[in-house]
């Protein structure tokens, strides 16, 4: 087992050059948010917004349009039931799936739509209810994809894998992945008070930060917006992974500095501070 540090950040933030456009920084979509759980979804486009992806766009229940666009003007919005949908998911980079997603039969099609329309070129994020759809439904995991990144807290990870969380060991949580994605183009993130990240090849990483403040709701969600802009800006390699890790909890930690709990907006708020500082 390794353990993160801050030196992973100067690793994968570069500093930006003049000659660039948003294009350059990658396009994220992010799917979830039903008529009770618009937050998570917003929540979530805000770490990727801060994190520094260059086009972000939130597939989502039209109810949460006046709030999206009144918090983050910046992001793009498209109706979940939009039968355009599917061209547009051709065309991401990176894709966050299941913040505020819910387990309706409507969410089930949605997950359905996404598989068929994937490509082996890109990179799935998989949150919250996704991860419960596919454990009640196997046929859900995608097939056709180039990374697929897992970010369950333990609960979700005992449903997926059949594993309960006394059981959740280094190895056992290996074998798990290695079941249910055995093509080896996994990544499972395995969210707690010190974070854990499984490669495929056996690998495992700690995150050494965090604090009891971010017991938070919406601080997954935000984990999960954040690791899809740093894959859309620094590749989907390991390393991009790691770095969103360490910095949510950096962020994090010096929230808590000051301030009893830590609110995932504030957190999505200073990353753009903290990787300027970072950048190398």
């Amino acid at each position: 087992m390794t353990a993160i540090s801050a030196d992973i950040l100067t690793k994968v933030i570069k500093k930006r050059r003049s000659d660039t456009h948003k294009g350059d920084y990658g396009r994220v979509l992010l799917i979830g948010g039903c008529e009770n759980y618009g937050g998570a979804i917003i929540m979530s486009a805000e770490g990727a917004l801060n994190s520094g992806a260059g086009l972000v766009a939130v597939a989502t229940h039209s109810l949460n349009l006046s709030a999206l666009h009144a918090r983050d003007p910046e992001v793009m919005y498209i109706d979940w039931r939009d039968h355009d949908l599917p061209a547009l998911i051709k065309k991401i980079d990176v894709i966050v799936c299941g913040p505020g997603l819910g387990f309706s039969n409507f969410a089930q099609e949605l997950m359905q739509v996404l598989c068929a329309n994937l490509t082996e070129k890109q990179t799935l994020v998989l949150d919250a209810s996704s991860l419960d759809l596919i454990a009640k439904q196997h046929s859900l995991i995608p097939q056709h994809i180039g990374k697929i990144i897992l970010t369950p807290h333990q609960m979700e990870w005992q449903r997926l894998s059949q594993l309960k969380i006394a059981f959740q060991t280094d190895s056992a949580n290996l074998t798990a992945l290695n079941e249910l994605f055995p093509q080896q183009n996994a990544i499972l993130v395995l969210k707690s008070n010190h974070t854990h990240v499984y490669c495929a090849d056996g690998a495992v990483y700690v995150n050494p930060l965090g604090n009891p403040g971010m017991a938070t709701g919406g601080m997954g969600d935000t984990l999960a917006g954040i690791i899809g802009g740093f894959c859309a800006q620094f590749g989907n390699g390991l390393e991009p992974i790691l770095a969103a890790v360490y910095l949510h909890s950096l962020a994090g930690d010096r929230i808590a500095q000051t301030d009893y709990v830590v609110r995932p907006t504030k957190v999505s708020a200073l990353l753009p501070q903290i990787m300027k500082k970072y950048a190398g």
